[in-house]
């Protein structure tokens, strides 16, 4: 089959949509499928060779935090372009409703168009505002996806309509068989991140940290991610400065080894989230989980059954579960195996196979109309012969 997935949000800013997109695309590849990603990118930015830039993309502020997106009459050339010379048996689109590629591509393309929402947002005026000019392009969809409930329901309370939920994928394997890195375990806390963005949690921890070391002082946290660091530790007391290493930006490989390593992952997440990737990566790898309470949250984590939930925003809740779990192992080694086993549900070998179920659908439905179609022009021409 020929696949053309559209990403609406830069290729050189790591998130949670490109990740999907690219463990999606290169599952399909893997399987024999022809697959190509048209993605916003800067031009120096290396890509890999399934992914077609479409231009520099801006930074806008999107669903709580800054996406940076493309859009604009050369974005809408190159789309063209790209369809036309990908000749797609369907395109899957990623967040039809930003102002960004998606939504030109709706605009442009024909045939069979699948689209997956993954935002959460129940308070979105702007999604409300915008459905005059979103009516048209959403007309054409034939099939929709949403990566949570709290996604569906984003989507059918301001845009009507409904979607099959499927969860986004991980590559559990990938995670399970990394090798722990000797320097990250002992007395470890996890988070990963964008610093700088306050809906990631991470002033939320650093509330809580004086708490931890006040119970378990050889503690410490490693911190991935890109931001100020030097901000993110400000509200601390410069003695416990010390306790908190920031790796910076980390490879796949290192970020896998890094959940292997540590003692307990934490998200501290205030917002924003619709499902939540990190967690099931955590899992997969077998740390430990403690995440606020967040509804995404609690439903990628059974509902605390596969990991430990705190009430959102509450540092000194997050201190005192910290703290209970960091004492206790026997806790610890639970989560792990509930975690270890409920994360097989969002393997790729799962989400890749339901979302291929949607493809096959829709582009049987397309072909059974242009066959429908061919039958009655047939039958027109042969009308006319007679008459």
């Amino acid at each position: 089959m020929r696949i053309g997935i559209v990403c609406p949000y830069s290729w050189d800013v790591p998130g949670g949509v490109q990740f999907h997109i690219r463990d999606l695309a290169e599952y399909f590849i893997r399987l024999g499928h022809e697959v190509s990603v048209l993605a916003p990118a800067d031009d120096d930015t290396p890509l890999p060779p399934y992914v077609v830039s479409a231009g520099r993309a801006v930074p806008v502020p999107y669903n709580g935090s800054v996406a940076r997106l493309n859009f604009g009459f050369l974005s809408a050339a190159r789309v063209r372009r790209w369809l036309h010379e990908g000749a797609f048996d369907v395109i899957h689109i990623h967040e039809p409703t930003s102002p960004s590629l998606g939504l030109l591509t709706c605009w442009a393309a024909q045939g069979p168009i699948v689209a997956t929402f993954h935002t959460s947002n129940p308070r979105s005026r702007a999604m409300i505002a915008a459905y005059a000019i979103l009516q048209a392009a959403l007309e054409k969809i034939s099939a929709r996806i949403a990566v949570s409930e709290y996604a569906r329901r984003t989507l059918v309370e301001h845009l009507g309509g409904d979607a099959v939920v499927i969860p986004n994928g991980v590559d559990v394997d990938f995670f399970a068989r990394a090798e722990p890195r000797p320097e990250w375990q002992g007395g470890t806390i996890g988070f990963i991140g964008r610093i700088d963005e306050p809906r990631k949690g991470l002033p939320v921890l650093m509330r809580a940290l004086p708490g931890i070391l006040a119970a378990r002082p050889e503690t410490r946290l490693l911190v991935a991610g890109r931001g100020d660091e030097e901000e993110a530790v400000a509200t601390l007391p410069a003695a416990l400065r010390s306790r908190v290493e920031f790796l910076g930006m980390v490879s796949d490989e290192d970020k896998a080894a890094l959940l292997r390593s540590v003692d307990l992952y934490v998200a501290p997440n205030t917002g924003g989230e619709s499902f939540g990737i990190i967690l099931v990566e955590a899992m997969s790898a077998g740390a430990p989980v403690l995440a606020s309470d967040l509804d995404a949250f609690a439903q990628v984590l059974d509902q605390g059954a596969a990991g430990d939930l705190f009430p959102n925003e509450d540092a000194d809740a997050l201190a005192d579960a910290a703290v209970r779990l960091l004492a206790d192992p026997e806790r610890r080694a639970g989560l792990r195996e509930r975690g270890s086993a409920h994360v097989r549900r969002f393997d790729w070998s799962t989400v890749g196979a339901d979302i291929m179920s949607v493809y096959e659908t829709v582009t049987a439905g397309a072909a059974a109309v242009a066959a429908d179609d061919r039958a009655t022009g047939l039958r027109a021409r042969l009308g006319r012969s007679r008459d």
